[in-house]
């Protein structure tokens, strides 16, 4: 049988994998993705994930971003819509108002905005 023949399609899973947004990578405009992201690098624009949301501590978003589970180690500018868990590492830095069903904020995290 051949590989990805019609008797043995080829799936590709949805929501698998990783996406990674290196250190010195700069993307501007709206990020999307079914699977998880992280981000070592700087996003401008807007940032939806169905899954995990990780900035890195060289990690920078300025704009809005809707995920699934955020953990922020780095800095983001922008509003926060988080459908589970968010969580503030201690050295991390959220400027913008968040929404998140669970809210986790370490020792040594900065908040400047308002939780609902």
């Amino acid at each position: 049988m051949a590989f990805g023949s019609k008797d043995n399609p080829q799936e590709t899973p949805t929501g698998s994998g990783l996406n990674l947004i290196g250190r010195g990578t700069s993307i501007t405009g709206t990020i999307q993705s079914a699977s998880s992201i992280r981000i070592e690098g700087e996003i401008k624009g807007q940032v939806i994930c169905h899954d995990l949301v990780t900035v890195g501590g060289t990690g920078v978003i300025e704009g809005d971003v809707t995920a699934k589970n955020v953990v922020i180690g780095g800095k983001v500018i922008g509003n926060l819509v988080v459908q589970e868990k968010l969580v503030l590492e201690a050295k991390s830095i959220v400027t913008g108002d968040i929404k998140a069903r669970r809210l986790v904020i370490d020792e040594g995290a900065t908040f400047d905005g308002q939780c609902a």
